[in-house]
């Protein structure tokens, strides 16, 4: 664990900030031996102080006193938490005195199992809390702390709605305590920015933050210092600092955090500027020509996996012989099998309506994990123009990097690092190997009371789709509520038609609807109300259940497909059930699914020649442990990608810090 003081950071650095050494492989190997007895020594600290009790102790004489006197009493403890640092006994008077000024400003009044959230968190741990169970207000308790100790804080969340919703929602409990508060989202200039890192506590997307990041390493350049700096400013020249926007990395609260820290850490970003765009229409055009040319299996073949073409010697052949009648481009066999290569993955890999849509004459990326648009993203290397190409909208320029950072080396270099999310567990060893961040399991503040009506697996694709608009009736005329989460844009318009012919009203809410999604999501829960939803409905907004709806079983969760990450699934399912509500969820899948087809071919062609096998009880349970296989397949894959892509990142981090570039 990270220690949260200015003395962690180089105090010549321009920011503080943690600096992560790359482990050697002795080093790895006795981190594999201890790791288990360091997890559990945290998580059995985190669940074993007595800090509801501490609290409620410390919060007895808050009760009777009036705004002005809780100020003062913040202003005391303010002094105390930089004197002698995250005591118990401050944190426990800290979190009840944020008790207290949430209960009169905002209506809300943390209960334990925030409490021991908010525990975890100022201790540099994950919290793994239910869906449901308040971790906006969660967040408030080390927020607070880690701001009244001096700390500048970052609450990071996954889009530019759940910030400026969070920030303005708490902004009256930071107020309570003499704390400013900032928010950063996309579009606001750089003094706003600077403005908003300059508050006690900062509202921030993942995103946007690790850009400014990159933005203020870019300004700094190599090697800078504080010295250097102030002699800058001395000099009466325009000093670099006076270009930051951040002021270091203390302490991040990360929501969403197997999202942030995980899912999204597979892609690098990137701060580019302006390539060579010349002849480049031409190019991307001309190797879609070649690429449709080509036949599948005979002249390359597609890892569906690893998103990739690979030619076979045929392939090759025909276009070395193509190539004969080709301008300059084309001449170089390397280059050339390139170009076709990515065009090949744009026309076969690349689908509309489910890795991207095309609107207003752009192409714009859709988070295959939350299922919404990703704003101002562009694939690397070429292949957001090959699309573009393909799509035949105007092409952007290709941009030539200037740096780059994985979330994985980027969050590292926090003092203290901390997160909460619902599903966690399942990646724990790698949040553990990567971050230095145990899970820990919070208990919930009420008994759980989600029935899961397990899986269906059918055969074909039309058969699932015909069985989930049955069941979707059938608990529709009963008044329930039911929310129906599929895995692209174009499988949830599929459905929302199907329905419509079985005359069952429903809302439908995928990335072009992006706009009204807490809308949707906020009804999901009125009697006899059907959601058809991309992931984009698996987090972030409650669904409050209506008091008839909880008397009938309250909302009904049907996943349409298994994802690739067992979290994924979890965090549809926990749509439902929440705050000691009841709820139900079942999954009606099809061996036809993509996770099938992708992760385990040859059992899915097995499935399609022995299509009798659902019918069976035993048949069922084979199709079940076929996905299964499929779905740790992929989790493996994914991780492997991770590993893979922090390993490139830390080299090339090496080489340009030895070449003298820095990031």
């Amino acid at each position: 664990m990270s220690e949260l003081s200015l003395a962690s950071a180089s105090p010549l650095a321009a920011y503080p900030e943690q600096h992560v050494e790359r482990d050697g492989w002795l080093e790895r190997a006795a981190q594999r031996l201890i790791a288990p007895i360091e997890r559990k020594l945290a998580t059995r600290r985190a669940l074993h102080t007595p800090i509801e009790q501490m609290v409620e102790r410390a919060g007895q004489e808050l009760k009777s006193m009036g705004m002005n006197e809780l100020r003062r009493a913040a202003d005391h403890l303010r002094a105390g938490l930089r004197r002698d640092g995250l005591r118990d006994e401050l944190v426990a008077a800290s979190f009840a005195l944020v008790r207290e000024a949430a209960g009169r400003t905002v209506g809300m009044r943390h209960f334990g199992a925030q409490l021991r959230g908010g525990w975890i968190l100022l201790h540099g741990m994950i919290a793994e809390m239910q869906t449901g169970e308040g971790k906006t207000l969660t967040a408030t308790l080390p927020a607070c702390t880690a701001a009244l100790a001096g700390f500048p804080v970052h609450v990071i969340t996954v889009n530019d709605y759940l910030t400026a919703r969070d920030a303005e929602l708490m902004r009256p409990v930071y107020a309570a305590l003499g704390l400013s508060v900032g928010a950063v989202v996309s579009g606001i200039d750089p003094a706003s920015r600077r403005a908003a890192y300059a508050c006690d506590v900062t509202y921030c997307t993942n995103k946007e933050l690790t850009f400014d990041y990159l933005r203020d390493r870019i300004a700094l350049g190599a090697g800078a210092n504080r010295v250097q700096l102030q002699v800058e400013k001395l000099a009466g020249s325009e000093p670099r600092s006076a270009r930051l926007v951040l002021r270091g990395l203390y302490f991040a609260i990360v929501d969403e955090a197997d999202s942030v820290l995980v899912d999204e850490a597979r892609t690098p970003l990137v701060i580019a500027g302006r390539g060579d765009a010349s002849g480049a229409k031409e190019m991307y055009e001309g190797a879609l020509a070649l690429a449709g040319r080509l036949a599948p299996e005979t002249d390359f073949v597609l890892d569906r996996r690893e998103h990739q073409a690979h030619f076979t010697e045929a392939g090759r052949t025909k276009l070395d012989e193509w190539a004969v009648a080709l301008p300059g481009v084309w001449s170089g066999r390397r280059r050339r099998e390139e170009l076709v290569a990515k065009a090949l993955t744009a026309l076969h890999l690349f689908q509309r309506d489910k890795h991207y849509l095309v609107h207003d004459g752009k192409i714009q990326i859709i988070d295959e994990y939350t299922g919404r648009v990703l704003p101002d993203r562009s694939w690397e290397l070429g292949l957001h123009q090959m699309i573009e190409a393909k799509e035949r909208v105007e092409l952007t320029d290709q941009q030539a990097s200037l740096a780059r950072m994985t979330y994985q080396r980027f969050f590292r270099r926090y003092l203290r690092l901390s997160g909460m999310t619902g599903t966690a567990s399942e990646i724990a060893g790698e949040l553990w190997s990567v971050y230095r961040l145990p899970v820990v399991k919070v208990p919930t503040h009420r008994p759980l009371r989600r029935d899961d009506h397990g899986e269906r697996v059918f055969v074909s694709e039309r058969e699932k789709w015909a069985a989930i608009a049955r069941r979707v009736r059938e608990l529709h005329q009963q008044g329930r509520p039911v929310l129906i989460g599929t895995r692209s844009v174009a499988a949830s318009e599929l459905l929302s038609a199907l329905l419509t012919t079985h005359g069952v009203k429903h809302q439908l809410l995928n990335a072009r609807q992006d706009k009204e999604e807490a809308e949707i999501v906020a009804q999901a829960g009125q009697p006899g109300r059907v959601t058809v939803a991309t992931n984009m409905a698996g987090r972030g907004t409650d669904i409050m259940l209506a008091r008839e709806v909880v008397d009938r079983g309250g909302l009904h969760v049907i996943a349409t497909e298994l994802h690739e990450s067992r979290r994924i699934d979890r965090q549809l399912f926990g749509r439902c059930a929440r705050q000691g509500d009841p709820g139900s969820f079942e999954a009606i899948v099809a061996a036809e699914d993509e996770l099938m087809r992708t992760y385990l071919g040859a059992a899915a062609r097995w499935t399609a020649r022995h299509r009798g096998i659902a019918a069976s009880r035993a048949g069922q349970r084979v199709l079940r442990g076929l996905l299964r296989a499929a779905q740790r397949r992929a989790e493996a894959s994914h991780a492997r990608i991770r590993r893979e892509l922090l390993r490139l990142d830390e080299q090339l981090g090496d080489m340009l810090a030895f070449s003298g570039r820095g990031e």
